[in-house]
């Protein structure tokens, strides 16, 4: 195995541990509650937000999860650049 892959390896574990360790470890704050719930999206009148709006919620409690599907992601969008540069490498070496 090469040095890269192992790199790769240890670093997609990595990834996963701190997956592992965020769902096990947030405080999802689920409720019995089975109506539906109307979720506010505006601030109110002193310009706060209220702790059941969308962007409350997204950006203050669920920031970790967010950050670390950022970095997921980011890494899927280079990771996919790479390919289809070696693929296009190899495609040149051949003719």
């Amino acid at each position: 195995m090469s040095k890269k892959a192992l790199m790769g390896g240890v670093f997609a574990l990595a990834m996963v541990a701190i997956i592992i360790v965020g769902v096990t470890t947030i405080d999802w704050g689920f409720e019995t509650n089975d109506e539906p719930v109307s979720v506010p999206f505006a601030p109110e009148a002193d310009g706060s937000l209220s702790h059941d709006s969308i962007n409350y919620v997204l950006f203050e409690e669920w920031s970790p999860v967010m950050l670390i599907l950022g970095a997921v992601m980011f890494g899927a969008i280079i990771a996919g650049v790479t390919l289809s540069k070696e693929d296009d490498d190899e495609e040149e070496g051949k003719q």
